[in-house]
């Protein structure tokens, strides 16, 4: 399970200043829908397994690990959603604004009511569903190499 790739061998810092660019050009490219950042995640689990995996650990240390950076990076996107979209959620104390006219779909035939919903998609559910194609990418990786390492393991005939 070992990669000599230099993009494997970043420090953390400079990972995470580095998904930290990417994910905000991510937001940009949704024009403020995090669905590339949901997106991204299937990459991010791919690369965390890759470079969790360089340093001889146990399965169990791996899935921890997994999880806990998955966590960092849907809070990430969660700050940068509420940073996005938080202040409209100030439309809604607002007697006078115009919710209709905000530009968001009506999937709750209400304006205040869907503009809720579109505010707890956008800055609750968004990140969350990105920490989970994070940790199910990174369980799938974990899983071809394992299977990878388990074949070799059969033709070396050392199992």
């Amino acid at each position: 399970m070992t990669e000599t790739s230099r993009v494997f061998r970043l420090t953390s810092k400079r990972a995470f200043w580095l998904y930290i660019v990417i994910d905000i050009i991510c937001v940009g490219m949704g024009m403020g829908i995090p669905i590339f950042n949901i997106l991204f995640g299937f990459v991010v689990g791919w690369y965390l397994i890759k470079w969790i995996s360089i340093s001889p650990l146990d399965w169990q240390d791996i899935l921890r690990r997994l999880l806990v950076y998955a966590c960092v990076t849907a809070v990430v996107t969660f700050i940068g959603m509420a940073l996005l979209w938080g202040p409209s959620a100030k439309l809604l104390f607002d007697p006078h604004a115009d919710i209709a006219r905000f530009g968001i779909p009506f999937v709750l035939y209400e304006p205040r009511a869907s503009l809720v919903g579109w505010l707890v998609l956008m800055i609750l559910i968004s990140p969350f569903l990105q920490m989970l194609t994070t940790v199910f990418a990174g369980n799938l990786t974990l899983l071809i190499l394992y299977r990878r390492h388990r074949k070799n393991e059969h033709l070396d005939g050392t199992a």
